[in-house]
């Protein structure tokens, strides 16, 4: 195989997405749509990369400050817009992959595909991403034979014919260096739409007496992006396919469907995920580990047998060890949480430490921030937190001690001490009655 170089169609406007920001750097599964293509690209290790990006490309940069970034002041067609890297590019005489910002699922194994039917003996000198849609709709058409194609024309430019043929073009191509320039230096605009077509270089090469070959792919891996309705289909195609590999990993899902991942979720085997959870970036759960209903993750890493919820909420930074216990209305940051260690009811935890086998009781909170600074909270192993309790950092509760329920502790508590700070309980004989009386007598005058 050549040195392969990658070119990335991103100079759309993104009109109909109705957003500030650019249309390729809209999220799926938590990850912009840019780097999930970038990404699998990766996976063939290009020699170069190139983004051809119009307005806002002050983003792109941004997003990726070490990226080659081509410019395409106007939109003249996709044509146009691939010669924009030809500078970008020059001296290079490898493959070149054709891929567009806005279509981020098309899988490493599908551009492999690509490269290596170009270097197929029939030696074609363009290769086309095809696929079959059950609604073909504007997309250009394909009409091929045996994988050789014979005719390509947009859908604004095809007869009735034409358009009746399923097979269209995703628009991914691949070609040869030394004949994609040549090529596309030959693309007028003589059409319906006034712009240079990318694909016209196929019937350029067959006037020249050279073939051109198709390969396909499913539908979903080049469904395309143009607003937000199109963005959640996307992002619910890729769900629904991440749902799957998961239960056939080993992961029990409730209710898949109500399931939702980020794109860099890792799950453990024989993990149960009840319905209605939500994995945010960075989550990694160690297998047995139950995640109850209607709990959030983000930034958390969940240890062996761990339970989780329901309606946990575990923020960056949270790590809990094998056999922990995060229980309900129970939200955690930067919070480690040791072998066996429990918060069942009702309790943050930020910016804290507790040790093995501590039981953290109902309604206890880490009072870690002054309005300036964060404090740190540490909880020796097997200590006691009372219901109800208050913990003001920085503070130590030592190994084994007990803080009694209702307390406000603002200073170290040594190990198997018992820490009493509320005041001594006092009954007042009949008060109860006398203040309901006075009360009815005030609101009957």
């Amino acid at each position: 195989m050549s040195e392969l170089a990658i070119i990335v169609l991103a100079a759309g406007q993104g009109t109909r997405m109705k957003s500030d920001l650019h249309k390729v750097l809209h999220p799926v599964a938590g990850r912009p749509m840019l780097l999930h293509l970038l990404a699998s690209a990766a996976e063939l290790r290009p020699a170069r990369t190139v983004i051809v990006a119009g307005a806002r490309r002050e983003q792109i940069a941004a997003a990726l400050p070490d990226a080659t970034i081509a410019v395409q002041e106007e939109q003249l067609g996709t044509g146009h817009a691939v010669l924009q890297a030809k500078d970008a590019l020059a001296g290079f005489d490898g493959d070149v992959l054709i891929l567009y910002g806005d279509v981020p699922l098309v899988r490493a194994e599908t551009m492999r595909a690509m490269i290596e039917r170009l270097h197929a003996p029939d030696a074609p000198a363009v290769v086309v991403l095809g696929f079959t849609p059950d609604d073909g709709g504007a997309y250009g058409r394909i009409i091929a034979a045996d994988g050789v194609i014979f005719k390509m024309v947009e859908y604004k430019d095809a007869s009735d014919a034409e358009r009746a043929v399923r097979l269209c073009n995703s628009g991914l191509m691949a070609a040869h260096g030394a004949d994609l320039w040549p090529l596309l230096a030959r693309v007028g605009n003589a059409n319906a739409a006034g712009e240079y077509y990318l694909p016209d270089i196929v019937m350029l090469a067959t006037q020249d007496g050279r073939k051109s070959a198709v390969i396909e792919a499913e539908a979903w891996e080049v469904a395309g992006v143009n607003s937000r309705a199109e963005l959640a289909a996307v992002d619910a195609s890729w769900q629904q396919r991440r749902r799957t590999d998961a239960m056939a990993a080993g992961v029990s899902l409730r209710a898949p469907e109500t399931v939702w991942f980020s794109w860099d979720t890792e799950l453990g085997r024989d993990v149960t995920v009840e319905q209605n959870v939500v994995f945010g970036a960075g989550v990694k759960i160690a297998n047995g580990a139950n995640i109850r209903a209607f709990s959030h993750l983000k930034g958390a890493t969940v240890g062996e047998s761990c339970e989780v919820g329901p309606y946990a909420r575990l923020r960056p930074g949270t790590v809990l060890g094998k056999d922990a216990k995060i229980g309900n209305f129970v939200e955690t940051k930067k919070a480690v949480l040791g072998e066996g260690a429990k918060a069942n009811h009702l309790t943050y935890l930020g910016d804290a430490v507790v040790g093995a086998k501590a039981n953290i009781g109902a309604g206890t909170i880490t009072c870690n921030y002054d309005g300036f600074f964060k404090y740190q909270t540490v909880i020796g192993e097997g200590a006691f937190i009372g219901s109800n309790s208050a913990l003001v950092a920085p503070v130590n509760i030592g190994a084994g001690a007990i803080v009694g329920a209702g307390g406000v502790v603002t200073k170290d508590v040594d190990a198997d001490a018992l820490a009493l700070i509320r005041p001594k309980q006092r009954n007042l004989a009949g008060w109860a009655k006398r203040f309901r009386e006075r009360m009815l007598a005030h609101r009957k005058g």
